[in-house]
């Protein structure tokens, strides 16, 4: 068979497959949460007992996901890959068959610890495997599949619930996780690692450089070196800015228009099917430009325009509807771009490090933003305040998004 014909077949099963993973990577951050009424009544314990476990667990993926990177450059993305798929799989099946609170805070521990192996696996396994030409589609549907993971989560938690209980749902959650992992295994040989001894081949400009994984104190540099750093900043500005939609978006909301818990939701809800929406755009987009930087820089003056409409002219919700839809599309079609920036930095055989050192931001952004825009609310008179703060940080994220383009053309 040609070449030619091949590859896009062996692009598509490497893409399936990695985001599957992902997939599950993200309903598993949401089938708590959904039990936590029922819940809080089987543990006997508060609602803030029962959002230290999700505390937990994010602090865990924060603090590990950098250090998980290395390990990854260093002995392969694809067994850490299914190994950490495992390991999760199993903590949540035995959360299900152990109802203990004790026992629910030590394996949300061990959960957040494998969820650490996902961004830097998957960005080395579809780096490494996926034709350059099609790479800002792979990371597209890539992150689409974890957007999509946030949506289902609720819905089949809640359904599964009614039909089998708590405990049995989320031993059914991570026996689909134990099969995925047996998928992935079946098919690892079309997952390709950047390592010595195959996977992506260094660029003639990285060449004098990296030869090979840049471990101990290279690898130190490398995380912070300037183009990393932006980007690692670049993390924090998204996450903040989209935290400060889903976090108390729906709050200010209600206050600005006096309106029911239903319909404020309704522009949070236009934001995220948007988002998932924009972001299949972007790959298609982040194929066809080398300026990435650019798109992604424009994306998030359009992101601060629309939000600072909601705030400077209090329009009606259903036009907050539109122009929170607006935002979340061209919020969405900056991730792969975001993406295909990061890899540009990227030295041939350090995709796990840098990935898993970026996407740390995303915990720090999620760390500081509820509690930031919580404040906020509980000390001003005006939540539209809110928006205009939104709007301030994605301008101010601009800032690192031509930084670390600017750097990668040199």
């Amino acid at each position: 068979m040609d070449a030619s014909v091949a590859l896009p077949r062996s692009d598509t099963k490497v893409i399936g497959l990695i985001s599957t993973a992902h997939f599950l990577s993200h309903v598993y951050m949401l089938v708590l949460p959904p039990l936590f009424p029922l819940l809080k009544d089987v543990y006997g314990v508060s609602f803030a007992a029962l959002g230290l476990a999700l505390t937990v667990f994010n602090v865990a993926t924060g603090l590990t996901q950098a250090p998980m990177g290395f390990l990854v450059d260093r002995f392969g993305a694809r067994a850490i890959l299914i190994a950490g798929l495992i390991v999760e799989a199993i903590a949540f099946m035995m959360i299900g068959l152990f109802p203990s609170y004790w026992a629910l805070i030590a394996l949300m521990a061990v959960a957040g610890l494998a969820n650490a192996v996902y961004h830097p696996a998957d960005y080395t396994i579809l780096s490494a495997s996926v034709d350059g030409k099609r790479m800002g589609r792979a990371f597209s549907i890539h992150t689409f599949a974890g957007y999509f993971g946030f949506a289902v989560a609720p819905v089949m938690m809640v359904f599964l619930l009614g039909a089998v209980g708590w405990q049995m749902a989320l031993v059914i959650a991570g026996g689909a996780g134990l099969a995925v992992a047996l998928v992935l295994m079946a098919f690892s040989g079309v997952l390709k690692d950047e390592t010595p001894a195959g996977g992506r081949k260094p660029k003639p400009e990285e060449s004098a450089s990296a030869s090979g994984p840049q471990g101990g104190p290279q690898g130190i540099r490398l995380l912070l070196s300037l183009p990393v750093i932006m980007g690692f900043l670049f993390f924090v500005g998204i996450s903040m800015t989209n935290g400060g939609f889903t976090s108390f978006g729906v709050s200010a909301l209600v206050t600005i228009y006096d309106a029911p818990l239903a319909q404020a939701n309704v522009p949070l809800t236009a934001y995220l099917f948007a988002s998932a929406a924009g972001v299949l755009a972007g790959g298609w987009v982040a194929d066809r430009t080398n300026r990435h930087s650019l798109v992604a820089g424009g994306c998030f003056l359009l992101v601060g325009l629309f939000v600072a409409c909601v705030a400077a002219f209090s329009p009606s919700l259903a036009i907050v509807g539109v122009l929170f839809a607006l935002a979340g599309f061209f919020s969405g079609v900056v991730a792969p771009s975001r993406d295909m920036m990061i890899r540009a930095v990227t030295p041939a055989g350090s995709t796990g490090k840098v990935f898993g050192f970026v996407s740390t931001g995303f915990n720090l952004g999620g760390a500081i933003t509820p509690l930031m825009f919580g404040l906020l609310l509980d000390r001003v008179a005006d939540p539209s305040i809110l928006f205009w703060v939104i709007a301030g940080l994605s301008v101010a994220t601009i800032a690192t998004v031509l930084t670390a383009g600017s750097v990668s053309r040199r």
